[in-house]
């Protein structure tokens, strides 16, 4: 499947109104090993007996892949066990929810829908269910489908140990190590019947580094968001391709660190102007304006593909014959979002004749309500606080200044909305010069993430700072429940003492 046909992706909870589908697939994806498919009667059993445990992928209605666990007590088995031992005979009588491993017991993605890091999700599934039911590790008996190719020649011992330096492709493998999975031991007769795999397995392990023992204490579970914001580099850039290689790495980059928003600049494409410089001003931003539908739709699939929101910084699009400041939020289900700069400078007004938006709204997200500022709108406490009422939790300002008097207006205002709005703000600007693009010319940025002054924040209100004018990314979490505790307990309640006896604001 091409990623431009996908409309939406969901992770759910299997049922067994899914069996046919799930019987179907694995007959496709274990065609080497006839009869390797579940009975309707153990995917009922596994339902019945751990439903948080199972899960599916489905990809515009249809089944694209699925994982299975159980949670066992480890220590019940030794490191020499089988897969039949581990699920009781297939029968899951080996579920212990009190015990303390979450055990894999079957993960695939079909052929067709492989290539868009859809196991990623499974296995972060996976790792979110077990730091959530506080279980020291994810075990399962990894499969090694090449194996058969080399084992004339290699120990199952030395096969691993060649995948591991990159001398030999196991895409099974590889993609269990680069997910955090660690291999403990070579298992043998794990999985009957895996010819591929020689009859052996390798046991992986990822361990949960929050594991706790557990307590009788009370405790508060904590929604922690992971932000990723990019400092770009204005530079010439061959053409669109070369632009979008870049924001790949990037996007890549924050990825890989877990983030779950990537936050661009606004007008980060301002260097694609560089070849319509011999046109007017108002001519070159509308023939960059050309661009804006291709960068979205290579943005959404990046956030299909990295499994990350994307807020796309600013751009300029024409409409109804109308220039103006746009953005849209790819989020990591396939689905897209537009919002507009609402207030546009004196400058690009009078330069390019660009007009003032008039969509503002506070955007669902999978970590909850956000809101998006392209710049100069951060700047009227108005347009946040509406957002706020809407239940905004962080709030994203793309921007772009060209003097540092520009983006102090910038940074002193978002840093004031944080604490009138009990939010989180996260501000993400360019940094160097286009001297081949008019009214483009240098940028001053430094990217920052702010947080409301109270004692569960840093006493300046600032949680993360990237270098001032230099390209780079940074990485910051923000804890949503800690919102939650200042509205309630803080020292001040700027939400909850707002005087509404006497002013009110709305939209029109």
């Amino acid at each position: 499947m091409k990623i431009e046909d996908i409309t939406n992706i969901e992770l759910k909870f299997l049922n067994l109104d899914d069996y046919q589908e799930l019987k179907s697939a694995m007959i496709s994806v274990y065609s080497n090993m006839p009869g390797a498919y579940w009975k309707e009667k153990h995917i009922q059993s596994l339902i019945n007996k751990f439903p948080e445990g199972q899960v599916v992928i489905k990809i515009n209605g249809e089944l694209a892949g699925v994982a299975l666990s159980i949670i066992v007590d480890y220590d019940k088995f030794n490191e020499e066990h089988t897969y039949e031992q581990i699920t009781g005979n297939y029968s899951f009588n080996t579920h212990d929810n009190d015990g303390d491993v979450l055990y894999g017991i079957e993960v695939f993605i079909k052929p067709q829908f492989r290539g868009l890091r859809l196991g990623r999700r499974l296995y972060d599934y996976r790792k979110e269910l077990c730091e959530k039911l506080n279980l020291k590790s994810i075990v399962f008996g990894g499969r090694m489908p090449n194996f058969h190719n080399y084992s004339a020649e290699l120990t199952a011992k030395e096969y691993i140990a060649k995948v591991k330096r990159k001398e030999i492709a196991d895409p099974v493998l590889n993609f269990q190590i680069s997910n955090d999975f660690h291999p403990a031991k070579v298992m043998r007769g794990y999985l009957e019947g895996d010819k591929a795999s020689k009859d052996f397995a390798i046991l992986m392990e990822w361990d949960n580094i929050y594991y706790q023992k557990p307590s009788k204490k009370a405790a508060t579970k904590k929604k922690v968001i992971r932000l990723g914001l990019i400092q770009w580099q204005m530079r010439p850039y061959k053409d669109l391709e070369a632009l979008l290689e870049q924001a790949e790495y990037f996007i890549d980059a924050v990825s890989g660190y877990r983030s779950d928003f990537a936050l661009f600049p606004e007008f980060f494409n301002a260097p694609l102007m560089a070849k319509d410089n011999h046109l007017s001003t108002p001519d070159a931003i509308r023939e960059l304006a050309k661009h804006t539908n291709a960068i979205v739709q290579k943005f959404s699939e990046f956030s299909i593909s990295y499994n990350i929101n994307i807020i796309t910084g600013s751009m300029p699009q024409v409409i109804g014959g109308r220039l103006y400041n746009v953005g849209y939020l790819c989020r990591r289900d396939g689905s897209t979002e537009r919002y507009e700069k609402l207030h546009v400078t004196p400058d690009e007004a009078k330069v390019w004749g660009m007009q003032g938006g008039t969509q503002l709204k506070a955007f669902d997200t999978d970590c909850g309500k956000i809101g998006i500022l392209i710049c100069y709108d951060s700047e009227f406490p108005e347009l946040s606080r509406l957002l706020a009422d809407e239940g905004m939790d962080i709030l994203f300002v793309p921007f772009l200044t060209d003097t540092q008097n520009g983006y102090s207006r910038v940074r002193n205002c978002a840093r004031a909305r944080a604490i009138e709005n009990e939010c989180y703000v996260a501000i993400a600007g360019s940094v160097g010069n286009l001297p081949n693009v008019q009214n483009m010319d240098i940028q001053f940025a430094q990217s920052m993430v702010f947080t409301p002054c109270d004692f569960s924040f840093p006493t300046n209100g600032i949680k993360a700072e990237a270098t001032p004018n230099t390209e780079m990314i940074l990485i910051a979490d923000v804890d949503i429940d800690l919102l939650r505790e200042l509205n309630q307990f803080g020292a001040v309640r700027n939400l909850k003492d707002r005087r509404k006896d006497i002013f009110e604001l709305r939209k029109k």
